[in-house]
């Protein structure tokens, strides 16, 4: 049947990184790293076979390890190539990288209030600020209808990024507070119909066990 032009629906399912050691300590990680768990390494195990039974057309990682580590487990399950996009790296958090809140209250009191504040141009010394962060996330979602229009697309990230596309997507200001939740390894689904993107589904962690579960 002739769609009059209409252009196919894009499709990108977006997933946290497992779980890491770090995540697990609850320590500031950005643009440094650490290993998956136990859990995350589970978290990505399950979280390849649900890929599996998904026809899609690329796979997209950052580049940071934890996140690389976990779409490198989908690779090797569903046989796709890998590769890495930068912009899905991280916010990089500068002198707060590798330190847990209270290290950083004790540590860096005037920063660390700064940064609990509501300003999003703020940049913590060293590292980049919530619009900055934001500015690369959006430009690669803009880039993917390009590349891929009518496909499915898979790209693996963190929780800083998949913030910042759901408050895009959905109209809401980097200042508003978090009214959703960002699982380790959980599926979050965004379509593009006519140049529009809305949330299909956010948050779907029905291929992890109960208590394989990660929050951020």
């Amino acid at each position: 049947m002739h769609d009059g032009g209409r252009r196919a629906c894009t499709t990108l399912i977006m997933i946290r990184h497992g779980e890491t050691e770090w995540n697990r300590q609850r320590r500031m990680q950005g643009q440094a790293d650490s290993p998956l768990s136990a859990t995350g390494r589970a978290q990505a195990r399950a979280l390849a076979e649900k890929i599996a039974a998904i026809e899609f057309a690329a796979l997209y990682a950052s580049d940071l390890g934890r996140a690389y580590e976990t779409a490198r487990v989908i690779a090797q399950r569903t046989g796709r190539a890998l590769i890495a996009e930068p912009r899905l790296r991280e916010r990089g958090f500068g002198i707060f990288e590798g330190l847990t809140h209270e290290e950083m209250m004790r540590d860096f009191p005037h920063e660390h209030q700064l940064f609990r504040g509501v300003d999003p141009d703020y940049a913590v010394p060293g590292g980049e600020s919530a619009c900055q962060c934001a500015a690369r996330a959006v430009a690669f979602l803009d880039d993917i209808v390009g590349r891929h229009a009518g496909e499915t697309v898979v790209a693996v990230s963190h929780g800083m990024v998949l913030g910042s596309i759901y408050r895009h997507v959905t109209g809401q200001p980097l200042t508003a507070p978090r009214n959703f939740q960002l699982f380790n390894a959980g599926l979050n689904v965004l379509r593009c119909d006519g140049g529009c993107w809305a949330v299909e589904t956010w948050g779907d962690v029905d291929h992890l066990g109960a208590d394989a579960v990660t929050p951020m």
